[in-house]
């Protein structure tokens, strides 16, 4: 086994650990989601516009076992997708302050490094039920989208903020509200009752 692959096997026998140990914690290695909520309106136009990519789940929602060829498929499509798209805001790109697409022009805002990671996901056989756009407070109090996946070892996240695949309660996030799980249209709010690493959060 070389250095990389070492580091690998120690950073997911790590996850493991921690996400057993959180467990006991009231944080828990899940998310707390609650009702529904109001979907982004950027979320509302992609669904408009991809309505296949929307259609509600008839199968009940499943998570998946996260061994080891999982998580290193994680660390590999979250570092592919980041390095292939270029950072450009919805302004400069389509005019707009918020329009959610996917990356065709190679380029984007967090919305299509999310979109582009659940698409290659899924066409790798991961359930779309685990795969959920997630809208959080990033370390600057502005709204930030994130992939999570929903594993047996608790909710992981996908970010192009942030290179490393960490579990939820490990970023410096404030949780705001995701896609429901057997419906990709609607939203369920979250309830992140951690103490933030976030600055003056508010709604």
């Amino acid at each position: 086994m070389n250095i990389a692959s070492k580091a690998i096997a120690v950073t997911f026998a790590c996850i493991v650990a921690a996400t057993t140990a959180q467990a006991d914690t009231p944080t828990g290695r899940f998310m707390e989601v609650g009702g529904a909520t109001r979907a982004p309106a950027g979320h509302v136009g992609f669904c408009s516009e991809n309505p296949s990519e929307c259609r509600s789940q008839n199968r009940n929602a499943v998570v998946v076992k996260l061994d080891r060829e999982r998580w290193n498929e994680l660390l590999a499509v979250n570092a592919e997708v980041n390095r292939q798209i270029r950072p450009v805001t919805d302004v400069e790109l389509f005019g707009v302050e918020e329009y959610w697409t996917f990356p065709s022009s190679g380029a984007g805002d967090c919305e299509e490094y999310v979109l582009e990671k659940q698409r290659v996901l899924q066409k790798r056989g991961w359930p779309k039920s685990a795969l959920l756009i997630t809208v959080v407070k990033d370390t600057n109090n502005s709204g930030h989208a994130v992939l999570t996946v929903r594993t047996d070892q608790g909710d992981i996240i996908l970010d192009n903020q942030i290179e490393a695949v960490l579990p939820w309660y490990s970023t410096p996030y404030r949780f705001v509200k995701r896609q429901s799980a057997r419906n990709p249209a609607k939203w369920a709010a979250i309830s992140d009752h951690r103490v933030s690493t976030v600055a003056s959060l508010s709604n």
